[in-house]
């Protein structure tokens, strides 16, 4: 049985979806306006490593991770480019859509965009106003009572207590309550706005996925899923609101990926360590990213660094080298296998990927022992599972050397002739300036064949 983490028991559980065979599973995704980040990288990868080990396991999956196309930043960037909101988050869409795909990630089965769901906002926040959880403050905004709601800090294990304490006085705040939030917010000169009964104006961030949620997967689900910085705030907002609205659960599973890192210290734009998916992706494969992302638990940090993503890609190469040159065709999981059943333990004990990778290392042992097909077939099955390991291992290994695939071919056909007339110096010349260009060749019973560096 699968046994999953819960942010909000603090403890490790058995997995029981609330329909037999069916998971209904939402994340919280990106706000759009600009290119995404590490950060971002990673919970896209971890949920989709959990979608595709859910479905693995035979649960049909309704996987539903939301885009943020209206808040403060997203008019900001909009204003300071000159450009319109619906411009400026279409176009950070699709560039989403492009790094994700690189990066072997499925898209969910949906991707609600909040400006689609305001109506069903309204609703909620009208609810809330005449449940006695909200109210509407005299500069227009709404807000939400968080004394109201008994729960509040069950996620996050924060009391009110010392919320209050850590809260700094705000001058000429117009909440009841300093812990309040806005689920409303009264239109300002210049952005954009929707009709409303307390007046135009536009969406709180929190209110977004309480309705989101439940529009596409109901009031009650299973498992709510996004990084660990969404906690506190976002996702104690977030039950305040569905479960006054509804009287009900909102989730029965929350997981939260952990923290990225640049070379042991916080990823910020200040300490200028920030990355894009895209500036990286320019140094590294995007499978060697992934296997990264992977190769470390999805609840532990996640420390980003050239050493680490090297050492990520010489790991990756590894199992690539044990396939090359084997015929792969395809054929049913064997769980009784050692290897397959120690895969299988590992992602069921809380999506144990590190683990599981040590087993799919140990396949790669006995391939490079035995070169059967079987095993090669095994190793490439399991990897498939996560998103690995689902190219041709030349393909993998040869890459982008910054040279074309001719002119690597056309040196290594020179040096053959060189051989062949005793022309050794040559053949070493020619070695040695593929290797300063970063091509390793390795000369097989088979031929020579080459591979990046």
């Amino acid at each position: 049985m699968l046994k999953l983490y819960n942010t909000l028991t603090r403890s490790k559980q058995d997995f029981k979806p609330i329909q037999p065979n069916q998971v209904n599973m939402y994340v919280c995704g990106m706000t759009v306006y600009d290119f995404c980040h590490l950060g971002h990288a990673r919970v896209m990868v971890v949920f989709d490593m959990v979608a595709r080990w859910l479905r693995a396991t035979g649960y049909q999956v309704t996987y539903v991770r939301n885009i943020t196309d209206i808040d403060d930043k997203i008019i900001k960037r909009a204003n300071e480019n000159n450009e319109t909101i619906q411009s400026l988050t279409q176009r950070f869409i699709t560039a989403m859509d492009e790094d994700s795909a690189k990066l072997g990630i499925l898209r969910p089965d949906l991707e609600p965009r909040a400006t689609e769901h305001v109506q069903g906002m309204l609703d909620m926040i009208s609810k809330l106003i005449d449940k006695g959880f909200a109210y509407q403050a005299q500069n227009g905004d709404v807000f939400y009572k968080v004394r109201r709601f008994n729960d509040y800090g069950k996620l996050s294990g924060k009391s009110l207590e010392d919320l209050r304490a850590g809260e700094r006085v705000e001058v000429d705040s117009f909440k009841q309550d300093p812990l309040d939030f806005v689920l409303w917010k009264s239109v300002k000169p210049g952005e954009p706005y929707w009709e409303s009964p307390w007046g135009n104006g536009r969406p709180g961030w929190h209110i977004e996925c309480s309705v989101m949620s439940a529009a596409h997967l109901g009031q009650h689900f299973d498992i709510h899923g996004g990084g660990q910085d969404l906690q506190f705030p976002h996702h104690e907002n977030e039950i305040a609101q569905s479960e006054a609205t509804h009287d009900c659960t909102m989730a029965n599973y929350w997981m939260h990926n952990g923290f990225v890192r640049v070379d042991d210290e916080k990823m910020s734009k200040s300490l200028g360590n920030f990355f894009t998916i895209r500036e990286v992706l320019e140094k590294y494969d995007p499978e060697v990213v992934r296997f990264f992302i992977l190769r470390a638990h999805y609840r532990s940090p996640l420390n980003y660094s050239d050493k680490h993503l090297d050492d990520a890609k010489a790991s990756l190469t590894r199992l690539y080298t044990a396939l090359r040159g084997i015929k792969v065709d395809a054929c049913e999981i064997d769980w009784q296998q050692p290897q397959a059943a120690k895969f299988q333990a590992a992602m069921n004990d809380d999506f144990n990927t590190p683990e599981a990778i040590a087993a799919l290392f140990e396949l790669a042992n006995d391939l490079n022992k035995d070169k059967s097909a079987t095993t090669a077939a095994l190793l490439k099955q399991l990897a498939a599972i996560i998103g690995l390991l689902q190219r041709d291992p030349e393909s993998f290994m040869q890459g982008d050397t910054g040279s074309t695939s001719l002119d690597i071919e056309g040196m290594i056909s020179a040096r053959i002739a060189a051989k062949t007339a005793k022309n050794y110096a040559e053949a070493d010349r020619i070695r040695k300036a593929l290797s300063e260009a970063g091509v390793i060749l390795e000369d097989t019973p088979q031929g020579t064949t080459w591979r990046r560096a």
